[in-house]
């Protein structure tokens, strides 16, 4: 399948190209079928002159060629027509089935038509013998005496070769065609040398676009002229200019936003610290209070753990936002590691571990360790037992999977699900948690250059990380 060129350059090299060949062409067939029809008519006019002047230089020591009279001899006619033949020519003469020629062509070779014609008038048509091009002059003899034209009976035919005309036709068709060449050819060098042109200011405009999109946002380009090019030029300053002015005034608020946050968050740790010590004092003494204090006592405990867990996450948040993550890689048995998770949170019985213990890759333990957390956390929050999690080498890295048999995700939920605060559904917006447990998992998947990805199950989700060999 022969594809269309789509490259403006191709475009407008292509066309212009194609404009010059049809003009070329055109010039050049008009031109040869004028000096054509012009040699054509030259060869005509001159075949007749000469042949008109030839026949009235006549004379009749051939008898008288009256009705009665003794027919001229064989031998007479082949004296006239030896006077009549020329350079290069062949003449017949004929006179009643008798015929002399001079040359090497017959009366066989002259058309019946022409030969039906000659006895009228002087006539001249174009004929092929022996694969050879011919002028053919037909013509019969008449005799003027005492102001009378009177026929004789007599004719004459010349053939006058067109090999000449012909070779000037073919240095003519030679020379169009070479020129044509010639100028299909200029007119190929100043396509390129005009779409160059044209094209130069696109190209240093998709250039400086490229450079706003790698984020120098300070690109500028010089404007030349006032054509149209000049002014989208101008346009695309006036554009870069916003844009840089827009993205500063961003960046500014979000890092306003990042500093509020860390700053919010780690003056947060302190009143937490204390509230946490309160709490764990409340918490030994509310067995003894009375059932609604007990109550009260439990709820404000809840609401700090979850203060605590949120203050937390929002830390770890500022810090991928601030660009201060770090990878600290080591050794890790992956299902020791997984044990370690479940364990220091308190959820060895809930979850079933599937994993080698063998099984060793290089890894941040304390990443690796929030990724498990918060995949693990989500699905005893959200879903239902068994939850499991597997672990398994493959040819490229690590896969870690945790599954739960809930009643999963909604189909128009699963592209949001690691977006931060996101909750499904308006009765989990005060479930427990931040909404940020599966953005950081994230975070810390793609810092050790993986990939997490989530999809239905019947029942349950299932989340798949990735993570390369380091």
């Amino acid at each position: 399948m022969i594809r269309k060129p789509t490259g403006l350059r191709a475009r407008l090299v292509i066309t212009f190209t194609l404009v010059a060949v049809t003009a070329t062409l055109a010039v050049a067939t008009i031109g040869y079928e004028l000096a054509k029809s012009a040699l054509v008519t030259r060869t005509e006019t001159t075949a007749l002159d000469l042949v008109t002047r030839e026949l009235s230089s006549i004379t009749f020591p051939i008898g008288t060629l009256r009705p009665g009279e003794a027919a001229p001899t064989h031998r007479e006619l082949e004296v006239l027509a030896h006077a009549l033949s020329g350079p290069g020519r062949t003449v017949l003469v004929e006179y009643r089935g008798t015929v002399a020629s001079e040359g090497p062509l017959t009366l066989t070779d002259v058309p019946n038509e022409l030969y039906g014609r000659a006895n009228q008038s002087l006539v001249t048509q174009r004929v092929i013998v022996h694969d050879e091009l011919y002028l053919l002059v037909g013509a019969e003899v008449y005799r003027d005496e005492e102001g009378v034209s009177e026929a004789t009976g007599l004719r004459a035919f010349a053939f006058f070769p067109l090999r000449d005309d012909e070779a000037q036709l073919a240095t003519l068709r030679t020379t169009l065609a070479r020129t044509g060449v010639v100028i299909v050819l200029i007119a190929l060098g100043v396509a390129l040398l005009s779409a160059r042109q044209v094209l130069l200011p696109v190209r240093r405009l998709s250039a400086a676009a490229q450079a706003l999109g790698q984020g120098r946002l300070d690109t500028r380009l010089p404007v030349h002229g006032k054509d149209e090019l000049a002014e989208l030029t101008s346009q695309f300053n006036d554009a870069a200019a916003a844009l840089e002015l827009s993205v500063a005034e961003l960046r500014s608020l979000e890092a306003m936003s990042r500093r509020f946050v860390a700053d919010v968050s780690h003056e947060l740790r302190t009143p937490l610290t204390s509230m946490t010590a309160v709490a764990d004092m409340l918490s030994e003494e509310a067995s003894r209070l009375p059932q609604a204090p007990a109550e009260a006592v439990r709820l404000v405990l809840k609401e700090i753990e979850r203060l605590r867990e949120l203050v937390e996450h929002l830390i770890e948040v500022s810090r991928f936002d601030a660009g201060t993550a770090t990878l600290n890689l080591e050794p890790v048995t992956v299902a020791d590691a997984i044990e370690d998770c479940l364990k220091t949170r308190g959820w060895t019985d809930q979850v079933t571990v599937q994993a080698s213990q063998g099984l060793t890759e290089n890894l941040d333990p304390r990443r690796f360790d929030v990724i498990v957390a918060n995949l693990v956390g989500n699905a005893l929050k959200h879903g239902a037992p068994p939850i499991v999690v597997s672990a398994r080498a493959t040819e490229n890295g690590l896969e870690v999977k945790v599954r739960d048999h809930g009643e999963g995700i909604a189909p128009e939920a699963l592209p949001h699900v690691f977006d931060r605060f996101y909750k499904a559904g308006a009765g989990r917006t005060r479930s427990q948690g931040s909404g940020l447990g599966l953005a950081i998992a994230k975070a810390n998947v793609q810092l050790h250059g993986g990939t997490i990805s989530v999809r239905r199950q019947e029942p349950g989700a299932l989340f798949t990380v990735w993570l390369p060999h380091a």
